[in-house]
């Protein structure tokens, strides 16, 4: 084989290329014997039963090919023997196969600098081996960028993976990966040094499994289903009709009758003086909103959409004189069917975060102040427990929430910073825009495509990133891409990932736990990492699942059914 070169020879070559005269003489070298303009064939020649003393060439392992000044790298992406029988005794020649990333080149003040691209190719026969810990660590570095460590380079675990978090914040990220693999170990550790380098940093948590607040012991906050204010009037009309319709399209007039009479409860709400109370109670008032009611809502300049409060027996008592009136605008069946289904929702102990001091809160302001910890008192991030909500209303909620985020990071000017971090992503913005709820897509849309003037951020967290919209998912800057074996979802990497590391890909349905392949504007070049192992109380765990915790009473079917129903 005419491939092949002599070990003497490598040796010799070699020798001017150690910078340390205690290297071991047992280097694994290589030549380039073939060049395109993105790859390189090495071939090298490897003694011995097996491979593992020589991990240089290895699956995902960046070489350096040697230009003098200069060092090109490459990552190893397919690896092949060109004899059919392994000789266990003598040599074997092996073919190696790289994409070039960049060039690692020394400057005069002693230091290197890595640069992407190529600006000379490597001749026919030069000269490939381990690439240094030094060059290793130039090609993951940030330069004049701060870099916070979140783990260590697979590769090499003395150098550490670090990434820029202001980047990461600013031009939202995702966190992307199939279920067991640590996304939400990752995610906490990412949160937990983003709140310590950002003290202004507010973090909102849509946690729909109620992990989360197991890993943020000391500076977080948890809302759940039994601390949650969140009123009734604080909703849009259409996040307030997903909640009364159950998700449902409602039957023909009822959306228009709830608009109407939810404009009324309104107008009633504002008047304040005793005269003018008793004097909405009377008919004439009573027409005037309800025949605003028929213009579009953009001719009402969106009244039933500002978060100005209102009584639920306003709404009641509006109805009842709909069905009161001799010249009926609607079928009384129909209005009546409203009314129940009000009814229904107001006495449903589940539904008690909507209802239950909807009429002693008089402004937004202490549900922004709970929800988005304004103050944060030392507990900048808030756990916002979804498991325990009805499934009828996490839409909604989650609307709100966006929504409420958009506009508090928007007035503040500045002053604070918020991320908005959507666990199981897919469910809120899906692919296919028939599923989900529209309101949800267009407040989680907003942030990501708008939100980074005004300080909104956005954080994606999702095991199936093929049903995710990719419009979402292409306005995150940074992606830390774990173990996927869904071809669809690694379709979907393949397609964001910059195409001088796109062999990076095939290693997505065997990397290691906590592992990830992390790109984009956070980190100087594609890397493989592997996160930071964390403490036990540290991670994430379910409520009653953590780590080492007693097993608990079985509840009594009376307690279970008493839970089932919000009691």
């Amino acid at each position: 084989m005419q491939l092949a070169v002599s070990d003497r020879q490598f040796e010799d070559d070699a020798s001017p290329d150690r910078r340390d005269g205690n290297q071991s003489a047992d280097r694994s070298l290589g030549r380039v014997v073939s060049c395109s303009g993105a790859r390189a064939s090495i071939t090298a020649t490897v003694s011995g039963p097996a491979l593992a003393s020589n991990d240089i060439w290895a699956i995902g392992r960046l070489i350096s090919i040697n230009l003098g000044a200069r060092r090109i790298v490459g990552l190893v992406y397919e690896m092949r023997a060109l004899k059919p029988v392994w000789d266990e005794a003598g040599p074997n020649i092996i073919a190696i196969e790289v994409e070039l990333l960049g060039e690692v080149a020394d400057l005069q003040d002693g230091t290197s600098r890595f640069e992407s691209g190529i600006s000379t190719y490597p001749p026919i026969g030069a000269l490939a081996h381990r690439i240094r810990s030094h060059d290793l660590a130039a090609v993951h570095d940030l330069g004049e960028r701060n870099g916070v460590a979140i783990g260590t380079l697979t590769q090499d675990a003395a150098v550490p993976a670090t990434v820029c978090i202001e980047r990461l914040l600013s031009r939202h990220f995702a966190v992307l990966g199939t279920t067991g693999v640590g996304k939400s170990s990752a995610v906490a550790l990412i949160l937990r040094k983003a709140v310590a380098e950002k003290p202004n940093l507010r973090v909102l948590i849509l946690d729909p499994h109620n992990e989360y607040a197991h890993a943020f012991p000391e500076n977080s906050v948890r809302i759940d289903a039994q601390t949650l204010d969140l009123p009734f009037w604080a909703f849009r009309f259409d996040e307030f009709a997903d909640i009364v319709f159950r998700g449902r399209p409602p039957v023909e007039d009822e959306a228009e009758i709830l608009r109407e009479v939810i404009a009324v409860a309104r107008s009633r709400y504002r008047s304040t003086a005793a005269h003018d109370m008793a004097r909405d109670l009377g008919s004439s008032v009573l027409k005037r909103p309800l025949d605003l009611g028929t213009r579009r809502p953009a001719e009402m300049g969106g009244a039933a959409d500002l978060a100005v409060p209102y009584r639920i027996a306003d709404v009641f008592a509006a109805i009842d004189e709909l069905v009161g009136l001799h010249e009926l605008r609607y079928p009384r069946a129909t209005l009546r069917s409203l009314r129940v289904r009000l009814e229904s929702l107001h006495a449903d102990p589940r539904y008690g975060f909507l209802f239950a001091h909807a009429n002693t809160i008089e402004t937004i302001a202490p549900v922004i102040g709970q929800i988005f910890r304004v103050p944060h008192h030392g507990r900048p991030i808030t756990v916002f427990q979804l498991a325990g909500l009805p499934s009828e209303v996490v839409n909604a909620v989650a609307s709100s929430l966006a929504r409420l985020a958009f506009a508090l990071a928007m007035s503040s000017q500045g002053g604070y910073e918020i991320l908005l971090l959507c666990e199981e992503a897919h469910r809120y913005v899906p692919q296919d825009q028939a599923l989900g709820f529209a309101p949800t897509r267009q407040a989680i849309a907003r942030i990501a495509k708008e939100g980074r003037k005004y300080g909104a951020y956005l954080g994606i967290v999702t095991q199936r990133p093929g049903e995710l919209d990719p419009t979402i998912l292409s306005q995150c800057s940074t992606v830390f891409a774990m173990r996927l074996a869904n071809e669809a979802d690694q379709q979907i990497i393949r397609a964001a990932i910059a195409s001088a590391s796109a062999s990076t890909i095939a290693f997505l349905p065997s990397i290691g736990n906590r592992e990830a392949i992390a790109f984009g504007e956070a980190v100087a070049t594609t890397m493989r990492m592997r996160f930071l192992e964390q403490r036990p109380g540290e991670l994430p765990a379910m409520a009653g699942h953590e780590p080492g915790a007693a097993r608990r009473r079985e509840p009594r079917l009376e307690e279970l059914v008493a839970r089932m129903r919000g009691l």
